[in-house]
This record gives structure tokens, sequence and C-alpha cells, in this order.
């Protein structure tokens, strides 16, 4: 393949990726995008193998390195459940940093990729590869610490070392001054040092940075590394001087910091308080105690799954709020089921999502498609929470710090400020968990004891085939 039809392709392929981002926007285009991605993809990789850059001794490398990356690939997706899905992403980020990593050390070794080089252009590669490593290192080591929190091999409180920042600040000098040393090294030996120096650096930075971070952030941290791969994509297209991957990692990169904007605001975030860490559980500092008007008063109502559907069953409006729990227990089929029953009966049946529901952005989406919940009854926070007044019944199925009332009454509570469904509006709302834990972010949630709330205890697939076959009877 000519240069000119390998660059032609490679055209093809971003245009594809941008309709791929733009499909995914929306559930109803998902599938389309994911298709478009694809194709783009597909072309890419056969536009680079076909290019005049690959050698015919290098291409039975490449299909080999293709074949066992598309086998764990699809291994993977065969074996990994939905719920499994965030740490699964997180775990793929940091093959994006490795990779970066890796580009980044072979390119530097390789005298080739310097060679007929001004010395400015020289010195403008360099940057490239130190910096395309910092980067790289940090999504490795982050993505890794975020995989370990996600799967419950790491603990979700945030781990806060005393003098953090400075720690953070002193790292960030330290990279500063042997990135002036790694560009003024006479030879390769001589700058491997400051260069080995930097990807420690990077890499303890990584894993402090999300190692403080609580586990209430842990939907903006998946955004975050998502944008962070991204730009090691772009560097990494810098270094090997390809045009689409920089356009790629670009597009990656803008798209998941736009993304952790949105999750930021959707939890009353900032995005540099994300990354200092602490929100969540009591690692570092507890959480405050409820106050004022969030004070928890009065008793725990529980409920059973007759008397949950009876109280569906006399509904004229019904809004479903699902969250982690329902993840967990896969409880979306018969939570479908359910929907589909009611609404064949004349229940007007909705789903609120919030942003940060699950462990990841459109966690719960995600699920509901699968389970073949109709698109237009999956509704955001903001198109919702307008109408709990006028609904009849509210139900909550594993989800906890989404729809506590303490963010809008308590300012002394963690999550104070922090939008959320507000369920306890309806007549009746029905809370489903296995027990009174508090949610991801430890905090205590007011909702179970109020007058209008009904507790249905245990686990949410056995609960609601129980309610389901009352709903029928």
């Amino acid at each position: 393949m000519s240069e000119s039809l390998a660059t032609v392709s490679y055209i093809g392929a971003t245009i594809l990726f941008i309709l791929s981002l733009g499909g995914l926007s929306h559930p109803e285009t998902s599938r389309r995008g994911n298709l478009y991605g694809m194709i783009g993809m597909t072309l890419a990789v056969l536009a680079t193998i076909c290019g005049p850059r690959v050698t015919m001794a290098g291409i039975p490398w490449i299909i080999g390195s293709m074949v066992v990356g598309g086998g764990i690939g699809i291994y993977a997706a065969r074996v990994v459940k939905m719920t499994e899905m965030p740490e699964l992403v997180a775990l793929m980020h940091s093959l994006v940093g490795l990779a970066a990593c890796l580009v980044g050390f072979a390119n530097y070794f390789d005298p080739a990729a310097a060679a007929n080089l001004t010395h400015a252009e020289k010195a403008i590669h360099e940057v490239e590869i130190y910096i395309g490593i910092l980067i790289g290192a940090v999504t490795f080591s982050g993505s890794i610490i975020a995989f370990g929190k996600l799967s419950g091999k790491i603990g979700g409180k945030p781990l806060l070392l005393p003098a953090r920042h400075w720690l953070n600040l002193a790292g960030l000098l330290v990279v500063i001054y042997f990135g002036g040393v790694f560009l003024h090294s006479e030879s390769v030996s001589a700058g491997l040092v400051p260069l080995i120096v930097m990807t420690v650096i990077a890499l303890l930075f990584g894993i402090h940075m999300v190692m403080a971070i609580g586990g209430a952030d842990m939907p903006v941290v998946v955004s975050m590394l998502n944008s962070y791969s991204g730009w090691a994509a772009a560097a990494t297209g810098f270094m090997l001087n390809n045009d689409l991957l920089i356009v790629i990692g670009a597009l990656v990169g803008s798209s998941g910091a736009i993304l952790s904007y949105i999750m930021c605001k959707a939890m009353n975030r900032h995005f540099i308080s994300v990354i200092a860490g602490g929100f969540g559980t009591g690692g570092g500092a507890p959480a405050a105690a409820p106050s004022g008007d969030a004070q928890p008063v009065g008793e725990v109502v529980a409920v059973s799954a007759a008397e949950t559907a009876e109280l569906l069953r006399e509904a004229k409006n019904v809004i479903i709020v699902p969250g982690y729990g329902m993840a967990v227990a896969q409880a979306q089929h018969i939570v479908y089921e359910i929907t589909q029953h009611l609404r064949e009966k004349g229940v007007n049946v909705r789903f609120g999502i919030h942003p940060v529901a699950g462990r990841m952005p459109g966690h719960m989406n995600v699920l509901l498609a699968e389970a073949k919940v109709p698109y237009d009854i999956v509704l955001e926070m903001d198109e919702l929470n307008e109408d709990f007044p006028d609904t009849d019944v509210a139900m909550v199925i594993g989800a906890n710090d989404i729809v506590n009332p303490a963010a809008q009454d308590d300012p002394n509570s963690p999550i104070a400020g922090m939008p959320v469904l507000e369920v306890w509006k309806a007549k009746t709302s029905i809370v489903m968990k296995r027990s009174m834990a508090s949610g991801y972010a430890g905090v205590d949630n007011p909702l179970f004891y109020k007058e209008n709330n009904r507790m249905l205890f245990g686990d949410a697939k056995k609960m609601l085939d129980e309610v389901f076959v009352s709903l029928k009877s």
C-alpha cells in the first residue's frame, strides 16, 4: 500500500471513530457507534500492516501478536460479567499506558528514530518520549490500582498520607529537573538514568493518586483514566510520527476529559478535589455525622415482597432507580419482566439513571439495555426529578448515595450539594438492600427512616422474583 493510500485509509478510520463517539452518546445509537468503531479500527490496523512503514519481516510478528491479543480479548468478552466491566475497563486502560511506556523506551533506544534530525528536531523528539513515558506510567499504575479497588482486591477507603500534596509537588519538581537532565544528555546511556528515575516517580504518583481517591469518586476515576489513556496514545503517535494515533488519542483524551467534567458536575465536585482525594469512605478522615434535617429520625419500616407487589399493582406511576446492587444480583432481567407486566396493566413505568450510578459512566444504561428495557423509558436524573411528587411508587434497587436526601438537607454531609434523585418525594418509596449498611461513600442515608419509605431486605434478584410471582397471582 502506498503512503497516500495509507493516509486516505487513516482519514477514513478517523471519520469512523468520530461517528463512533457520536453514536455512543445515546443508547439508541450505541450499537451503530460500536459498529463504526470496529470498522474504523479494522481499517486502521489493515492500513498500518499493509503500509510502507512495515516490512515483510515484521508482518509475522504483528499477526502473531494480534492473534494472542485477540484471543485474550475474545476470552475476556465471553467470561467477564457485566458487573465486572468497570474493572475490565480499568485494566484495558493500564495496557494502553504500558504500551506508551514500552514504545517510548523502544523509540529512545532505536538509533533510526533520531537519525537525520536537526538539533531542534531531536530535542522535540526527546520531549515527546519523556512526556509519553510520563503519561503512560501514570496511566498504567493508576489503572492497576483502580482495577484493584473496583474488583474489591484493594479497599475502597482513601489512603491519605501526611503531607501528600507536598509529596506530589516534590515529585513534580523532580520530574521537571530530570527532564532537563534528560534533554541535555550527550548519549543514550547518560539519558537512561533520568528517564528511569522519572518513570519510577510517575509510577509511584499514579499509585498514590488513585489510592487517595475514595470509593464514591471511582466513576470519575474511570473516566479520568480513560482520558489519560487517550493522551498516552496521542503521545505514542507523536513518538512514532503516526497521525492516526495522534488524532485518535486526542479524541479519546478530550472526550474522557469532558466526561470527567460531566461526572464531577453530577457530584457537585471539582476535578482538582477529586485528584486531591479523600472523598468517600473514612480512610483518611471520618465522614461527618448527619445533622440538622438530615439526622435519621424514626424507625425503619420493613416490607414483604407481597406487600411490595400490592403497592406496585395499585400504582399508576412508578419510577425505578437502579444501582450497583442490581448489577451485583444480576437482577436486570427480572426487573424487565416486572416492568413489562406493569406496563401491560397500564402502569406508567420509567427508570431514573443518576450519572454516577454503578461503578462507571453508563453502567446502569448498559445493564438495562442488555435486559431489553426500552430506551424511551430510561431517563436521566434531570428529566425525572420534577416528576417524583406525582409518582405513586419510587423503587430503589441497590442504590444508596444517589438517593440520599442528606445531599440537600445536611450542609455538613460529605456529599452535601451532590445532585440526587429525589425519591423521598414520591407517595411511597421502596428501597431494596441486603442490609442497613451504608453505601460506597460510607455515609448514612436518612431516606431509610422517612415515614413514607419502606425497606425490602434481601438479595435483589430473589426478592424481585417473589414480587413478580405475587404480581401475577
